[in-house]
């Protein structure tokens, strides 16, 4: 493209160029290396390095810190789903305790309208005078018959 021209599209029945596929270790047309020759190592210099350690322990540090406040910010999440869980059973048990109050109420309104202690003795010795009475009328009356025999 020309210096000026604007890039136009390729006409559809254009053919796109493909890039030939490299081979991936391509061998020097001088052969194999010799064993004998010195071999291309980069080294770096050491104020290179001295920086490259700098930021790689910026870098640590900083993940430290955001570890740090991950743990600090799981710690109060557990504390508050610690406390929200014993609201929850604070709450379960207080409802509970109203649930147990209503049926005693309601079990107490029940009793109430049942005879008391008094009543019952009182109950209990009239039928007894009632039965003792009534055997010495029939024992009088000669009517043995209605007495049941052993």
């Amino acid at each position: 493209m020309l210096q000026g021209q604007t890039p136009t599209a390729a006409p559809p029945n254009a053919a796109t160029a493909v890039p030939a596929p490299v081979p991936p270790n391509p061998v020097p047309p001088g052969g194999p290396a010799q064993p004998d020759a010195p071999a291309r190592v980069a080294v770096a210099l050491p104020s290179q390095v001295a920086d490259q350690l700098a930021r790689i322990e910026d870098k640590a540090s900083r993940i430290e810190d955001k570890y740090a406040r991950s743990e600090a910010l799981l710690g109060r999440v557990e504390d508050r789903v610690e406390a929200a869980g014993a609201r929850m059973n604070e709450a379960a048990r207080q409802s509970d305790l109203a649930a147990l109050r209503s049926e005693v109420r309601a079990l107490s309104e029940r009793t109430r309208g049942l005879p008391g202690l008094g009543a019952l003795m009182l109950t209990a010795l009239v039928t007894a005078l009632l039965t003792v009475a009534l055997t010495l009328v029939a024992q009088r009356l000669n009517l043995q018959g209605l007495i049941p025999l052993r």
